[in-house]
């Protein structure tokens, strides 16, 4: 009875051209990952505030001068003013960063308040709510990756393959013109994006937060060498956030330009509205 209401419900979808794009694993870790990296970035934003610069090496302090980012506040003529620097260039942000809050009641902090969890300055807390995620996360990920291995998701659906390269050029067009061909399989770009997410920067994040923890440092000296120091590391650290960030706001303006209602309904039930199979009539117009 269960196997022939299976098969009428796909016989049924496919009569109206969807097909089954996301099983109920990669559904399921998509909304966790995306849970957690939302509360792991705004508790990260306030532990930076804590010590809002970035340096390259091991050591930090007032007799080195390899600072590459900083954010703070000082007083002017014209006032207290926010400043951003970045490789030794400076930038007035005040009222985003450096300098910020309600009129009449701005302080002096990195990331507002609205930006950061807490939103007050607590950073024992922020400590907390970041590690919780980041072992959820980290968990999560490593799980997936083994069962992603064991079933094929990963060679089949992820790993980008000689004739997915050989597409690239053409892809990049497509996506310049707004042009979306959708179909089950994800196209060149996609595998590339997400194959960078899930096997470089998550890795990367994790492996830089824990050459920062001096709890790690004890069992796994030579991460924090490999890293290039402590300090390094949280500057790595901190550029995939930021590289995350624009993953996220790309992947958005993607799922709205190639149909939100179409791409939210295979993220959140798993069926997705392919394209009709191409005839040789279309591939002698495309050519």
């Amino acid at each position: 009875m269960d196997s022939t209401v299976g098969r009428n419900v796909n016989e049924s979808s496919a009569s109206k051209g969807l097909v089954y794009r996301q099983s109920i694993w990669t559904r399921l870790t998509h909304w966790l990952w995306a849970f957690c990296l939302f509360f792991m970035l705004l508790s990260g934003l306030q532990i930076f505030n804590a010590r809002p610069q970035l340096y390259i090496g091991k050591e930090s302090g007032f007799g080195y001068d390899n600072t590459i980012f900083a954010i703070g506040a000082e007083d002017t003529a014209n006032g207290p003013r926010g400043f951003t620097r970045i490789f030794g260039h400076r930038f007035d942000t005040t009222g985003v960063l450096g300098w910020s809050g309600p009129p009449g009641q701005e302080s002096a902090r990195a990331f507002p308040s609205w930006a950061t969890i807490p939103s007050y300055y607590d950073l024992g807390t922020a400590r907390v709510v970041h590690f919780f995620f980041a072992w959820v996360l980290s968990a999560t990920l490593l799980l997936w990756l083994v069962a992603g291995l064991l079933n094929g998701h990963i060679r089949r659906d992820l790993w980008p393959r000689v004739k997915d390269f050989r597409r690239l050029p053409a892809d990049i067009a497509d996506h310049l013109r707004l042009r979306f061909h959708h179909a089950r399989e994800y196209n060149t770009l996609q595998k590339l994006a997400y194959a960078g997410v899930l096997f470089v920067a998550l890795p990367l994040m994790i492996l830089t937060g824990l050459a920062m923890s001096p709890s790690t440092n004890s069992v796994l000296p030579f991460l924090n060498e490999v890293l290039g120091g402590r300090q390094t590391a949280r500057t790595i650290h901190f550029t995939v956030m930021a590289l995350l960030v624009l993953f996220f706001i790309v992947h958005m303006l993607m799922i709205v330009a190639a149909g939100p209602i179409n791409e939210l309904r295979s993220i959140i039930t798993g069926w997705y509205r392919a394209d009709p199979p191409k005839t040789d009539a279309d591939m002698d117009r495309r050519h």
